[in-house]
């Protein structure tokens, strides 16, 4: 079910989050808006991904992505988080986060604890830095949605 939505190429700003990825899992996420959740396909299986990321007119780096409520958390929303692997010297609320989802890598699961929640983010985030590396996924790195026109703010 998730394949035949792959690749998905999605915009948006990014907005303040829980305020959890980085103070309690020491894993920090970019949140989407309510909109941009809300134009993601319906059908799309709640669930961990992986694909490129890249902020503003920024290098493009290695993403891995949570689509869905974080039973964990007992969200109410639907969310899509973006952890970027890669250290950002600050915060980049406000920017243009610009994504390409190119697999999929499990189903959304409860954790009995916060040390289980993190672990598995952890094997997420091995398991996408060794997708990325298959040329499939690699080629996608370099795509043109990627690159902005220079000043021009992005209306999603």
């Amino acid at each position: 079910g998730a394949m035949r939505h792959l690749p998905y190429f999605c915009r948006g700003e990014v907005v303040k989050g829980f305020g959890r990825g980085s103070k309690e899992l020491g894993i920090p996420t970019a949140n989407f808006s309510e909109q941009v959740v809300e134009s993601f396909p319906s059908d799309i299986p709640t669930g961990i991904y992986y694909g490129w990321a890249c902020v503003g007119n920024g290098d493009v780096h290695k993403m891995v992505l949570s689509i869905g409520w974080n039973p964990f958390y007992k969200n109410i929303k639907k969310s899509v988080e973006t952890h970027i692997i890669h250290t950002f010297k600050e915060d980049f609320y406000g920017e243009i986060l610009s994504i390409v989802i190119t697999g999929y890598i499990r189903p959304e699961k409860n954790f009995d604890s916060l040390d289980a929640l993190i672990s598995a983010i952890q094997e997420d985030i091995e398991e996408a830095k060794r997708q990325l590396d298959l040329p499939e996924h690699l080629k996608l790195k370099g795509d043109n949605f990627f690159h902005l026109p220079e000043g021009k703010i992005v209306n999603n």
